[in-house]
């Protein structure tokens, strides 16, 4: 009890307003069961499905890294396998969790951070396995610089090589050396052409991004990454941008996806999400506290996100709707978030078969009473379905019906 009071203390002073709720919600997943390494006691689960159907999940408990893997969608689990040898003091931040892709080959790509002090500077490690996860290389750092690097993003570009987007505050130093203001952090990126042993030198994106929420990450094509973030706009706006690549090193143009005018010097701790449909429709879903507009939002774009549709508000504005997640799948497009009554959660969903022009009705389909992770979507080619981690539960994998 004393180690979650220390969490929540020091969560709470990241930010303030809004944003202290976001970190204090009743659902907030740095709350964890336990202090063993087992799935039952992860506060954060990531889903990856391999190419012959085979799902892994990789979680964080206990100060380590695992990994394991099902086929049969999750309802049991092969022998878990430690990434991690010792106990690492885990970013437990509300939009951190550990990174996988599987390739063609099998071969699983890892990444994940740690906080390197009290500051909350971190530290992205990476790692691969090539023998079908039983095992895993020594952690290497996914950059050797030694500022500070969080919420990395992992892709499975369709050529076969990994892109990683990370948030990372290099620049504040020679900013502070030549007597600059440095706001915010950079987002960076590096690609890998052999499934993440090593990565590329990593190269700056875009400067003065938001420091503290997580990326977006999907690709309009064979070597084309796409990054959505939230930006830090002129007079501290923190709104949502999105990036498309020329290539895995050729970053593009900065592009606004709203105005929200959410102008706030704290850490929403609140990231967006990010999918491509196979016609090339940019699907983005968000939350903002702006003055603009408060809530949960959607818009999509038909032009790489050089312009974006009229906005879509999702759920339940008296139940604090959070953490939207959208996934194109060969069904459709589908989008799901957490509300909260007072008593329960619910992770609500809707469903586009007209590349987003148009939404189902939301339909509640899951819930529980006790704490829980953000809902994620996943899909195997066939089917689209909510990966969702709670304490009362534990994992569940539920495929999402068509909306029909």
């Amino acid at each position: 009890m004393l180690r979650m009071s220390l969490l929540a203390t020091l969560a709470l002073s990241l930010c303030q307003t809004v944003a202290q709720a976001q970190m204090s919600h009743h659902n907030h997943a740095s709350e964890t069961a336990c202090e063993e390494v087992e799935l039952r006691c992860a506060s954060k689960v990531t889903p990856a499905f391999a190419s012959d159907g085979t799902l892994w999940l990789s979680w964080m408990a206990g100060g380590k890294i695992s990994v394991a893997s099902s086929k049969d969608f999750g309802r049991s689990l092969s022998t878990p396998v430690q990434v991690t040898k010792e106990k690492l003091n885990l970013d437990w931040g509300p939009d951190a969790r550990p990174q996988i892709v599987v390739e063609k080959g099998g071969a699983i790509a890892l990444a994940f951070s740690t906080f390197r002090d009290k500051a909350f500077n971190g530290q992205v490690f990476a790692t691969r396995s090539i023998d079908g996860g039983q095992s895993f290389a020594e952690l290497q750092p996914i950059t050797a610089d030694n500022e500070s690097q969080r919420f990395a993003a992992l892709g499975l570009d369709p050529d076969g090589s990994v892109f990683a987007a990370w948030i990372d505050k290099r620049n504040r130093v020679p900013a502070r050396e030549a007597g600059r203001k440095y706001e915010g952090a950079g987002l960076f990126f590096a690609s890998s052409k052999d499934g993440g042993a090593v990565y590329t030198e990593a190269r700056l994106a875009s400067d003065n991004t938001c420091e503290c929420c997580r990326l977006g990450l999907a690709f309009a094509g064979p070597g084309r990454p796409v990054v959505v973030f939230r930006n830090m706009f002129e007079g501290g706006v923190r709104d949502h941008a999105v990036m498309t690549f020329n290539d895995l090193a050729t970053p593009g143009e900065v592009r606004r996806v709203s105005n929200d005018n959410w102008q706030i010097s704290a850490c929403p701790h609140h990231g967006p999400s990010l999918s491509i449909s196979p016609a090339g429709t940019y699907h983005v879903a968000w939350y903002t506290n702006g003055k603009a507009r408060k809530g949960l939002f959607y818009a999509r774009s038909d032009d790489e996100g050089k312009t974006f549709s009229n906005l879509l508000p999702l759920g339940h504005s008296d139940r604090n709707p959070t953490r939207p997640y959208v996934l194109t799948g060969a069904r459709g497009a589908t989008m799901v978030w957490k509300e909260f009554d007072g008593e329960k959660t619910s992770v609500n969903a809707m469903i586009s078969h007209d590349e987003g022009r148009s939404w189902s009705k939301p339909s509640v389909i899951a819930e529980t009473t006790d704490t829980s992770d953000h809902p994620l979507l996943i899909g195997d080619g066939q089917t689209t379905y909510l990966s969702w981690m709670t304490k009362a539960n534990g994992y569940r994998l539920l495929p999402i019906g068509d909306g029909s």
